[in-house]
């Protein structure tokens, strides 16, 4: 049984979901296969740290980034299963969320758990072609996969831990293409810590009404008073410490031009920022798939000008 389409929500039954059998169509909603951005989101904090290191061979770069697009994917998947599983209830209080699979009835926690664990095995297949740092990065990484629904339930700071969850990939790209960590790959999670911490923020400002009567709490509700100071100084940092790790990391001179663009692009973003226009707000979270890609294009510069 597939969820049914529902008013002010981005879940998305139309398409090449709406193609699918029946019986999949809910396992596809679940896995957020609808709303790829999500995907892009989590892959490219992992293309950053593949090309952020000197003296690594271009096809082996190339088969990271595959692999990390191929892992992205199905975790990203895994990790949006076990957010639908920690948050059903509140799910279904939340208009743009009461249609997700769970919260409406579509599958069951046993069906979600059964899906989870083949994700999860799919996952290690990925894992196990990387080098044995990334093993560990990887297996620690799951911890804050599963901390990060209940964050909404304790903390103000949600976004923050969504950061952490989401921008493990630099890190872990770094140290499969590197095999080694380094202050230079510290400095890049940092940096996508923030930017994750900003535009996720903004998504947040989408459900405030819903999270205020449910008692759920956000970033975004803590800062709607102050949004765009707030976004400012997430997305100046970013900037900032992605030229620190740029620096750490001796990029080249290409690198530095490269990154007005991005720079350019969450300047436009922050001044427009308007958390009483939720329409906005998901164009705005969209948008950070192709600043995303400025920031790996950048990078890529940087290696060919040492």
């Amino acid at each position: 049984m597939s969820a049914p389409p529902i008013s002010h929500t981005d879940i998305r039954v139309t398409g090449w979901i709406a193609r699918l059998p029946p019986s999949l169509q809910a396992y596809a909603l679940l896995a957020r296969l609808d709303r790829p951005v999500g995907t892009w989101l989590l892959w490219l904090p992992g293309v950053w740290g593949i090309l952020l290191p000197q003296g690594v061979a271009p096809l082996e770069r190339v088969r990271l980034i595959v692999l990390f697009g191929i892992g992205s994917l199905v975790m990203r998947a895994a990790g949006c299963v076990v957010n639908d599983m920690w948050d059903r209830d509140i799910d279904r209080q939340v208009v743009r969320t009461a249609g997700r699979p769970l919260a409406c009835g579509a599958l069951s926690m046993r069906q979600a758990t059964g899906f989870l664990a083949l994700l999860l095995a799919m996952g290690l297949g990925v894992l196990v072609q990387l080098n044995v740092l990334s093993w560990v990065l990887g297996v620690s990484s799951l911890v804050l996969v599963g901390l990060y629904p209940l964050a909404k339930r304790f903390t103000w700071w949600p976004q923050l831990v969504m950061g952490f969850t989401f921008g493990f990939g630099a890190p872990m790209g770094y140290a499969a293409a590197a095999g080694q960590l380094t202050w230079a790959q510290a400095v890049l999670y940092a940096a996508t810590i923030v930017w994750q911490l900003g535009f996720d923020t903004i998504y947040g400002f989408q459900d405030m009404e819903d999270d205020a009567r449910i008692g759920v709490k956000s970033t975004s509700r803590l800062m709607a008073g102050r949004a765009r100071g707030f976004i400012g100084v997430c997305y100046a940092l970013t900037v900032v410490l992605l030229a620190g790790a740029g620096v750490l990391a001796g990029a080249g001179v290409l690198f530095w031009p490269a990154l007005l663009l991005p720079a350019v692009l969450f300047w436009r973003q922050t001044v427009a920022v308007d958390p009483a226009r939720p329409a906005l707000c998901l164009a705005q979270f969209r948008t950070n798939r192709e600043i995303g890609l400025t920031i790996a294009l950048a990078l890529a510069l940087g290696l060919l000008a040492v």
